[in-house]
């Protein structure tokens, strides 16, 4: 009877001094880095030496360390951080520049991933129009049509993008379509030059894609975003801002795998 007694005020002693140091680790921000324990025990509204002894409990797990007059954040803290961004995958970190995208242009955004001579959508997100194109997650693509493909070959290793092109024949799917190994390697060239495709007609004759490189925390292409459309729904005059807005979503997407595998 009496551990029964006992156990509900301990678990609510536990609680109490978990949110306590969940309270004193939120006090640390950008324009104050540095506590004293007399303004932490002022905020809690506690003892000092009550706040003593929530402080050191945090120092003594590292969650905050001493610093020249006051605490800081401690070491955990960057190390849970750290993990946090290691655990995002690429769609999670992908999705917020890409629903930005997706708000700006109101057209559907992909994110693709080369696979061998294939290209896979591994995410996208659709505008509200009532007319919508036929892309969904783990749709194939081929490799030599469309502009996130020739945006994820034109920063591929040489050796392995004459592995891809000189495999089998290239498949044709419109008049637009580049089959010749030669013509393809080109554009390439030019893709890279100006740091994205834009393409129109290739896979499909009424689409028009505009695509940009991903790049993880090495600097190498890993991805591609693209804004795939109906032409005629992207006046000319509006493709130099459409490609701005995906080669920023791309550079957004980049900085993020940067941080999460800095």
């Amino acid at each position: 009877m009496t551990g029964r007694t006992r156990a509900p005020g301990a678990y609510r002693e536990r609680n109490s001094t978990a949110d306590r140091a969940l309270d004193i680790l939120l006090l640390f921000t950008a324009d104050k880095p540095v506590w004293t324990g007399a303004e932490i025990g002022a905020q809690l509204g506690v003892a000092r030496s009550t706040g003593y002894r929530y402080i050191q409990s945090l120092v003594s797990t590292g969650f905050i360390e001493e610093a020249t007059n006051g605490f800081r954040l401690g070491p955990r803290i960057f190390e849970l951080s750290r993990l946090a961004r290691a655990g995002l995958g690429l769609t999670d970190v992908a999705m917020p520049p890409m629903r930005a995208l997706a708000a700006t242009v109101n057209e559907t955004v992909l994110l693709t991933r080369r696979s061998g001579r294939s290209v896979v959508c591994l995410d996208l997100v659709e505008p509200q129009h009532t007319v919508r194109l036929s892309y969904e997650r783990g749709h194939v693509l081929p490799i030599n049509a469309g502009a996130a493909a020739e945006v994820l070959l034109a920063w591929a290793d040489p050796a392995e993008v004459n592995s891809v092109l000189n495999q089998a024949p290239l498949e044709r799917f419109t008049a637009k379509t580049l089959t010749d190994p030669d013509a393809l390697r080109a554009r390439l060239v030019h893709i890279r030059k100006r740091g994205t495709a834009i393409s129109q007609g290739e896979l499909d004759d009424h689409i028009l894609g505009v695509a940009a490189p991903i790049r993880d925390a090495s600097g190498s292409v890993c991805a591609a975003i693209s804004i795939a459309a109906l032409a005629t729904r992207i006046p000319r005059a509006e493709l130099k801002n459409v490609e701005a807005a995906v080669r920023d979503a791309a550079a957004a997407i980049s900085h993020q795998l940067e941080l999460r595998d800095a």
